[in-house]
This record gives C-alpha cells, structure tokens and sequence, in this order.
C-alpha cells in the first residue's frame, strides 16, 4: 500500500525499535515520511538509521518517564520541525495474571506504560498540532479492551482505558484539526508474544486454531492498517476502534 501524501510528513512512533511499531516505522519511511522513534531498545533503531539516515531519528527512553518523553518530542520538533502523525504503540503485557495475582508493582509497570505513557506523549505532542490545526494520533488498543480473555487483570484495564481515552480525545479537539483513532489488534506474531511460540508451540498454535483466520497476523499487517487510518482517505474516521482480529471478536 503506497501513500504519496506522507513524503512531506513526519510520524512519531512509541515502541518503535520491535514488533507492530517497528513495522509501523519501517511502512511510513517505505512511504516517503521522516519518522522518529521512542523506544527503551536501541538495536532496531540504530538499524533503521542506517537504513534511513535522512528520514529516521531516534531517542532511548522509557515513555513513562515524564522528561525523556519531554526530551524526545523536543528533539523530533527541532528535528523535523513538527509532527503530524502520532503513533501511541508502545505497550506491555501482564502475563494473563487475574487480580489477586497482580500485585502493586506489575499494576502500576502495566498501567504507567500503556496508560499514562500514553498520555503523556498524546499531551506533548498535542499543543504543536492544535497550533498547526491538523494531526492524526492512532493509538494501540487491542481486542482485550472490548472483551475479556485478551489479558489479564491490569493488561485488560489498560486496553479499555485506550479506547476510553481515544474516543474523549478525537470528540475534545476534533474541531481543532485532530482526528484520533484506535486499533484493536488480535493475536499478532510479536517479541511480546515470544511465549507463546517457546516450547513446543502449544499455545501459539492454540491461539490459531481458536481464531477464525486459523492464523496469527504479521506486524505489518497492524502497519499497513495504520497506514489507511492516517491517510486521507480515512478523513472522515474520527474516534473509531477498529479490529484487527481475524475473526476472534465474531465468536462473541
């Protein structure tokens, strides 16, 4: 899927260095976009750099930490000078741990990561769209914020408090020039799900045959949805989540 309009654009993504977000950084350089990454890992990033020396910058650092998501949204703006596509994709799983085997230290690691990481580069980076009245901000739900099952206690509240958060945040500044979406994906064939591929494949191949699809999907799949939802062609989408499940939700 090619766009010609993000050659002159620049997109912001969060776990950018693996899995859905470095597919999503890898789709939006093929299409023309500077890209800058944000990301605890920087093996990936340094690899994207070579490839893409003009187009790919990046900074380490923890989207929970207040300051390093200051920083990095510093650097991309002096950088590329604005940014107009937020990708809000970094996120952690809990281990499908219930409540009452979740304790204080993996709730908040669940919740400061996926939530508040969140919202904190959705705030930093949203006062230099306003002022520019256009920007697109996809975030990463996941099916485990509409149904049960996709997660555990803290994993599972983080998902729904996304697509809450989506859909305040596209209806508060949507007439500023925002448009924010959401994807929900299902079993994607990721670093964070490298348990379920350990061993003999069990589990991996459970989730397959439990999906409709009879599959799991590729990162790229996840980026080349990404790629449709910041396009114009999906102008008129405003606080919609959409999944990527293979069928999964239909079982419900």
């Amino acid at each position: 899927m090619k766009f010609d309009e993000f050659k002159s654009q620049t997109v912001f993504v969060t776990g950018a260095a693996s899995g859905i977000g470095q597919a999503q950084a890898t789709a939006f350089l093929e299409n023309g976009a500077n890209v800058f990454g944000l990301d605890i890992e920087e093996e990936n990033l340094y690899l994207l750099k070579e490839k893409y020396p003009k187009q790919f910058t990046y900074y380490i650092g923890s989207v929970k930490t207040q300051n390093t998501v200051k920083q990095a949204v510093k650097e991309a703006l002096t950088t590329y000078g604005k940014i107009d596509i937020l990708l809000n994709t970094a996120g952690v799983l809990d281990g499908f741990k219930s409540t009452l085997e979740t304790d204080e230290t993996l709730w908040d690691h669940i919740i400061d990561t996926n939530v508040k990481g969140t919202y904190f580069v959705t705030n930093e980076v949203l006062s230099s769209m306003i002022k520019n009245q256009a920007g697109v901000i996809v975030n990463m739900a996941s099916i485990a914020g509409l149904v049960a099952g996709g997660g555990g206690a803290a994993y599972t509240a983080s998902k729904h408090a996304i697509i809450g958060y989506t859909k305040q945040l596209d209806y508060d500044y949507c007439r500023e020039g925002i448009r924010a979406n959401a994807i929900a994906p299902g079993a994607i064939q990721t670093p964070m799900n490298k348990a379920d591929f350990e061993g003999d494949g069990e589990m991996a191949r459970w989730v397959a045959k439990e999906t409709p699809a009879g599959r799991w999907a590729e990162p790229q799949e996840v980026a080349q949805l990404t790629l449709f939802l910041a396009s114009r062609a999906a102008s008129y989408m405003h606080g919609t989540v959409i999944p990527l499940d293979g069928g999964w939700l239909n079982k419900g």
